[in-house]
């Protein structure tokens, strides 16, 4: 069995399919720092092995904040310009990672969510919000704008929502962001850890193979030629139909029984 990793800014545990990352600074309201951004990177790493994994739940600590975004107090100059430069590319090694990760990734977006932050929900395959917070990229109002960001936005949301959010500074409820594509489902508190549950114990019940297959097909043709697409998914097909879990799965399907998916 794989040890249980432990951090100093947030917390790793694993629930049979399920890894959950917990960013673990609610005084701060789950604000990223250098040191966060490094262990979350790790913590990736460290998913990216378990082999039988199927999905990972990112959230933030307490119930105000999935996260503030950097924490702008602890991103100050280092001894160099340099080495301060290269600290802001910790952004973007996290986010890439997320994106490559060959588990599906849900953020749980359980309390306000902003600047940096929305870069990381956005990066996650899947996101749900808790209904009564705020999405919003607010770096505009602080003389800053949310360059790195901003790749992942325009991705993901259409060009005109995308640059009122960036260039205006201003928030959206959950249920905006859920109507602007930011979010997959806002729902009530009461109803919010169920169905992020749910959706974690389905994943988790398929084939961490396919889904491997699967979410990087989806990350890999974002920047494919229509033609290009086809060749590359047609591959993939032939690849899929190779596997353990896809004869198990048929094999299931006739025998009238749930399948039992190894991974291979």
């Amino acid at each position: 069995m794989s040890v249980i990793p432990e951090y100093e800014t947030i917390l790793y545990d694993r629930k049979e399919r399920v890894i959950h990352i917990t960013l673990n600074r609610p005084e701060k309201r789950n604000a990223m720092s250098e040191v966060m951004l490094l262990e979350l990177s790790d913590a990736l790493d460290q998913a990216d092995q378990a082999e039988d994994a199927c999905v990972i739940v990112l959230r933030g600590a307490g119930d105000k904040a999935f996260s503030a975004g950097a924490d702008l107090s602890g991103m100050g100059k280092q001894d160099s310009f340099l080495k301060t430069h290269e600290a802001r590319g910790r952004f973007s090694e996290v986010f890439l990672k997320l994106l490559r990760h060959s588990k599906v990734t849900i953020a749980a977006v359980n309390g306000h969510c902003l600047a940096g932050a929305v870069g990381l929900m956005l990066a996650c395959d899947l996101a749900v919000g808790r209904k009564g917070f705020k999405i919003g990229t607010p770096e505009i109002k602080r003389g800053l704008f949310p360059f790195m960001i901003s790749a992942l936005i325009l991705r993901r949301i259409g060009h005109r929502a995308a640059t009122e959010l960036m260039l205006l500074g201003e928030t959206v409820s959950t249920d905006e962001a859920a109507a602007l594509g930011i979010l997959n489902r806002a729902v009530p508190d009461a109803e919010f850890e169920a169905i992020v549950y749910s959706w974690a114990n389905k994943l988790a019940g398929y084939s961490p193979a396919v889904l491997r297959l699967g979410r990087r097909a989806l990350v890999d043709q974002e920047g494919m030629s229509l033609e290009g697409a086809f060749s590359y998914l047609q591959g993939l097909i032939s690849i899929n139909a190779q596997l353990d879990d896809a004869e198990e799965g048929i094999r299931a399907f006739f025998e009238r029984r749930d399948p039992i998916f190894r991974g291979r």
